[in-house]
């Protein structure tokens, strides 16, 4: 038994040891996306594959990492012997995503037959490319998984593997060193899981993780139920290029249990908006977090009393070998939102504003903050990765530095929140001049559709894509010549209560 002192001092070391594989990685990675933007995260799992801790980095990445492990688990695991995987039907969210996973063995020194597999330590990092037909891998225009990139399906990781796949990706010498930053990030998290169990013995270290995941299992229960038991409803749309996308929502709260059903949203469609299972369960996770405690241990133990309903051949739980490059990013923010608005919230942006640029000597991938929706007592706040981002901006000085790009403007777009007793969060500006030949992807959500307010507040201003003053669509592709400006104006937050 773990009396609450003990599992306080030893939930605070598993969550130190995430955290510092996130360090790890970051400090490690060479591309400006993993080491400046820190689009990455670290977890540890235990050896059934459950979630027992997190890092507080991506949110997509996360709660869709668990079946990253389970898509491994059953295989031959021994010391020193890594795993790695992309494939959104097998584990992964959308390609440029790479997952590695280490076994933690116990009990002996490494390859001894004394040790025994006790856990997991597990990384997830956007790579700058994966090998598609467009420089930074997220294609606006893609129709199948193939046109992404490169498809890994769950393999061993060694230094043949690293050379194997890297020699498909734009910048390889950028991607051997990003998946080496991951397997440090893996040993790391070993160790110090390693460390930990000697310290307090195996059988008390198992004693905490399932205290962990009971102990954030009964706080998540309890915020349940201090909810009103009914059905609550929501609906809406992601901007397809051939038009809008449905989605819906019905939610139950019985209890302490909450069931999210989306058996109306609309089927799979030949464009890449399409998400796994996995990145859906993600996204109702977050919004239940939001909706619950945000302090309640981030580990499975908290989405034992959610139930996410997606029918196959949805949207929401696409078949392979649907294009998903979208799905990750803007799909999973309109998920969040569908959730957050059955319970009554403004919304925030809803978009992560995807932006590369490339051509055959660089690469760069960019998510863009905007405005969150206001919260019943207080503003939301402005220029922020909201929803399932949670990364930061590549600095104009590290952009400047590594791509032939110049910042001809980086600001508050003032006025984009919406209006209400509290106001929405601002959108941004990112205005950014070419000075090489470069080809870009947009993928972008509430261009169409503004972010809506609650309780009477005005929804706020729709996002905007300009090529040299000329409006773009959501989704679109084409050629930057040396001396044009690409110009992204991000949506605020909706407003919350009447002015």
């Amino acid at each position: 038994m773990i009396d609450p002192v003990e599992l306080q001092v030893l939930s605070g070391g598993l969550r130190a040891i995430c955290e510092e594989m996130g360090a790890v990685l970051i400090r490690s990675a060479h591309s400006p996306n993993i080491k400046e933007r820190r689009d990455a995260s670290t977890a540890l799992f235990d050896a059934r594959g459950e979630m027992v801790m997190q890092a507080e980095h991506i949110p997509v990445h996360l709660g869709a990492m668990p079946a990253a492990v389970a898509a491994i688990l059953d295989e031959d695991h021994a010391p020193g012997r890594n795993w790695i995987l992309n494939d959104p039907y097998r584990g992964g969210t959308h390609l440029p995503d790479i997952t590695v996973i280490t076994p933690v063995f116990v009990g002996g020194a490494a390859g001894e037959a004394g040790s025994q597999l006790f856990a997991f330590a597990a990384s997830r990092a956007h790579h700058a490319d994966v090998g598609s037909r467009t420089p930074g891998s997220m294609p606006a225009d893609s129709r199948t998984l193939a046109d992404e990139g490169v498809v890994i399906e769950p393999r061993v990781l060694d230094d043949g593997a690293i050379a194997e796949l890297s020699a498909q990706m734009r910048r390889p010498e950028q991607r051997r060193a990003d998946l080496r930053a991951q397997l440090a990030a893996g040993r790391a998290g070993a160790r110090r899981l390693a460390e930990l169990h000697d310290r307090v013995g195996a059988q008390r270290l198992k004693a905490a993780f399932t205290a962990v995941l009971d102990y954030a299992e009964r706080r998540t229960r309890a915020c349940l139920e201090l909810l009103d038991d009914g059905v609550r409803t929501a609906r809406d749309e992601l901007e397809g290029a051939d038009g809008d996308l449905q989605l819906a929502l019905e939610a139950t709260v019985a209890g302490d249990r909450l069931t999210l059903d989306f058996s109306g949203s609309a089927s799979q469609h030949d464009g890449n908006l399409n998400c796994p299972l996995a990145v859906t369960r993600s996204a109702c996770y977050f919004a239940v977090r939001v909706l619950t405690d945000p302090d309640i241990p981030p580990s499975a133990g908290a989405y034992r009393p959610i139930e996410v309903i997606a029918p196959e051949g949805s949207l929401l739980n696409a078949r392979a070998p649907a294009a998903v490059a979208g799905g990750n990013v803007e799909t999973s923010s309109r998920v969040a939102d569908l959730v957050l608005a059955a319970f009554g919230r403004a919304l925030g942006q809803g978009t992560m504003n995807n932006l590369t640029l490339g051509n055959g000597e660089v690469v760069y991938y960019e998510t863009l903050g905007g405005g969150q929706g206001a919260c019943p007592d207080a503003d939301g706040p402005s220029g922020v990765h909201v929803a399932m981002s949670n990364t930061l901006n590549t600095p104009i000085e590290a952009l400047e530095l590594e791509f032939p790009l110049r910042a001809i403007e980086y600001s508050l777009r003032r006025g984009s929140g919406g209006a209400g007793r509290y106001r929405g969060g601002d959108g941004v500006v990112r205005e950014l001049e070419a000075l090489a030949p470069l080809q870009y992807s947009l993928i972008t959500e509430r261009r169409r559709h503004a972010p809506r307010g609650a309780a009477g507040g005005s929804p706020g201003a729709t996002g905007r894509n300009l090529l040299d003053g000329v409006e773009l669509p959501a989704k679109a592709t084409g050629e930057l010549a040396p001396g044009q400006r690409l110009r992204i104006e991000t949506p605020g937050g909706g407003g919350y209560g009447s002015a």
